[in-house]
């Protein structure tokens, strides 16, 4: 009976530490904690991920989500990571990052790694409020006024902005070329604002064209039903025609 008693109160023991730590089997295959320099670390390295894993510690301060199959970022991707300080996603396939990926880490987050993924094009907002460090160098980028505002939001890690290449744009010089080196002598944002104008203008024409055409149009054929109509009368008998003539007055009044 004794040995009974000693069994149960261990096995519910184990239970209890096993209800307080948290399980290795609910993280993904490859990512496991650590804690590296006094900071509580998930690494989830070379994992074969295809999105943002759910189960990550809400006390991480380092995550490391690099050299995975991540194509995107969606809304609130990392809320639940209040105390993050560094986020590691460099290496992926990358090619979206939504408004409000990044949101709830403004406070705490200083090193924000995106490099060698495939981004194009990523709004300014999807970075709004965000005070770290963001490396943005290695990716497929086309120079534009959305990339221009891009780069005036966010903080660059220093040293990674020779890395931000035009693999496209507008004008085929610029492609190949590091786009602060483009922008010293091409406001991307001033050429699409004189662009915008001009098509506006061109717009404004068109509608003011065919307007005036229309009226031409209305004032023509007016004036043909009149002169028809005149012909008419003057071909009538002059009895006919003048109570035609009456019966057109009349009307008129």
């Amino acid at each position: 009976l004794r040995s009974v008693t000693m069994w149960l109160l261990l096995q519910s023991l184990l239970l209890l530490l096993a209800s307080c730590l948290p399980s290795a089997a609910a993280f993904p295959k490859g990512c496991y904690p650590s804690e590296e320099e006094g900071l509580k670390t998930f690494r989830c390295s070379h994992a074969r991920l295809t999105e943002v894993p759910r189960d990550i510690p809400n006390d991480t301060n380092k995550l490391f989500l690099d050299s995975n199959r991540i194509p995107f970022l969606p809304r609130d991707a990392f809320r639940d990571l209040p105390l993050l300080l560094e986020l590691d996603l460099s290496h992926n396939a990358i090619a979206s990052v939504e408004s409000g990926a990044f949101r709830g880490l403004a406070e705490h987050l200083h090193s924000l790694d995106l490099s060698s993924n495939r981004l194009v094009s990523v709004s300014k907002d999807a970075f709004s409020n965000l005070k770290a460090k963001v490396n943005l160098s290695n990716n497929p980028w086309l120079c534009d006024c959305r990339l221009q505002e891009l780069i005036r939001t966010v903080d660059l890690v220093a040293g990674s902005s020779a890395g931000i290449v035009c693999h496209s744009a507008a004008q085929e010089e610029h492609v190949g070329k590091a786009f602060l080196q483009v922008i010293a002598d091409t406001d991307f944002c001033n050429v699409y604002k004189k662009t915008t104008d001009i098509a506006m203008l061109v717009t404004m024409f068109g509608w003011f064209a065919m307007v005036i055409s229309y009226l031409v149009y209305y004032v023509r054929q007016n004036q043909e039903d009149a002169r028809r109509h005149l012909e008419y009368l003057k071909s009538l008998p002059s009895k006919q025609r003048r109570s035609e003539e009456s019966s057109t007055i009349s009307t008129v009044v």
